[in-house]
């Protein structure tokens, strides 16, 4: 599983969006799953890249929480169970993974 986190320089949310996800892989048993972390610093590079705002998560390369695409080196908000913030549940992330997992299976 190819596993990326998506981040704009200064991103408030990037170390907790990686650890969020790390914590979602050790949680659906993916321990030696490695993420790579990729800073987006132009627009050419957020169009080439599925880039949904900071933080966007892929897996096997698609956007787990679609929405529209953006060219701008801009913040992203999730809506979680709790309201809008800046990156969605573990659980969320956990079932996307999963989903990920039987659609591969």
């Amino acid at each position: 599983m190819d596993v990326q986190v998506l981040c704009i320089d200064d991103c408030p949310n990037s170390e907790t969006a990686v650890a969020l996800m790390r914590r979602a892989l050790d949680s659906v048993g993916l321990v030696d799953t490695p993420i790579e972390g990729r800073v987006i610093s132009s627009e050419a590079e957020a169009v080439g890249a599925a880039f949904g705002g900071s933080p966007t998560f892929l897996i096997d390369g698609a956007d787990p929480f679609p929405g529209r695409r953006t060219r701008t080196l801009a913040c992203r908000i999730y809506a979680t169970e709790n309201g809008l913030a800046g990156t969605p549940t573990q659980t969320d992330l956990e079932q996307a993974i999963q989903r990920n997992q039987q659609s591969d299976g």
